[in-house]
């Protein structure tokens, strides 16, 4: 893993909603890190990486994406960074292929690169036998997948990704994480939320905990245990702990 310097600063985020549902963040992700951020329903996750993609405007703080400000030129962000929600968003009258090719153009990638990558995306996500079959008919995991296709055709360097196995049956959950992990490996830089605590703690080189809009611990899960003397507990019995400790000092 190459730290040298930050793929993602967070500084101050806060946003308000009712309540405050950021409450001045401060996050560091390292560059080719794969970076797990968890927390409870309402503990702020998703409204903070909403606002590092660019999807909503934070109330205060400022975000960079290796070393761009995010705020002042987001387009320049949004060349780096892809964006993966829980719920696919892809056009149903279009095969898999058409749907890349699509988000290539927009991007302004070239045809001839694009047609290998988005081939090659697409079958490392197990869709080759629907390569050409429209969208409409698909299930919600296979939409998720070419979610993620068209997320990545552009090679970003940060991936954002919001509950991406949310839906996914064992095999295609494979998949994705199989590609995820080649990405890192590669030196890209994966932040995601899940629910899945097992996956982060297999997974993720660092984990931050969330609630209530503030990182209440950080670090590896080594780090993690030994922070909070549980060194022979799971991820998720330190997790329950944490935010059971944070729910009683509010």
């Amino acid at each position: 893993m190459t730290t040298e310097r930050s793929a993602l600063e967070v500084r101050g985020l806060t946003k308000r909603f009712d309540r405050p549902a950021v409450d001045a963040l401060d996050l560091t992700v390292h560059v080719g890190e794969y970076y797990a951020l968890l927390g409870p329903n309402g503990a702020g996750k998703t409204t903070t990486l909403r606002m590092v993609a660019g999807l909503l405007r934070p109330d205060a703080g400022s975000v960079s994406v290796f070393g761009i400000d995010a705020l002042r030129d987001p387009v320049a962000a949004k060349q780096v960074v892809a964006w993966v929600s829980d719920e696919p968003m892809i056009y149903d009258k279009l095969t898999p292929l058409e749907y890349l090719e699509f988000v290539a153009g927009l991007w302004g990638v070239d045809s001839k690169v694009s047609e290998t990558s988005a081939h090659d995306l697409l079958v490392s996500l197990g869709l080759e036998p629907h390569l050409n079959e429209r969208c409409e008919g698909f299930s919600k995991g296979m939409r998720q997948k070419v979610a993620l296709a068209g997320a990545l055709v552009h090679d970003p360097r940060l991936i954002i990704l919001d509950e991406p196995l949310t839906g996914l049956d064992a095999l295609s959950a494979r998949h994705v994480k199989g590609l995820l992990q080649d990405r890192v490996r590669a030196g890209c830089t994966v932040i995601m939320t899940t629910h899945i605590l097992e996956v982060a703690e297999r997974m993720a080189d660092r984990i931050g905990v969330i609630a209530a809009g503030k990182l209440i611990a950080e670090g590896t899960l080594a780090e993690l245990r030994q922070q909070n003397g549980r060194n022979d507990t799971s991820l998720e019995d330190m997790f329950i702990a944490l935010v059971d400790t944070e729910a009683a000092a509010a």
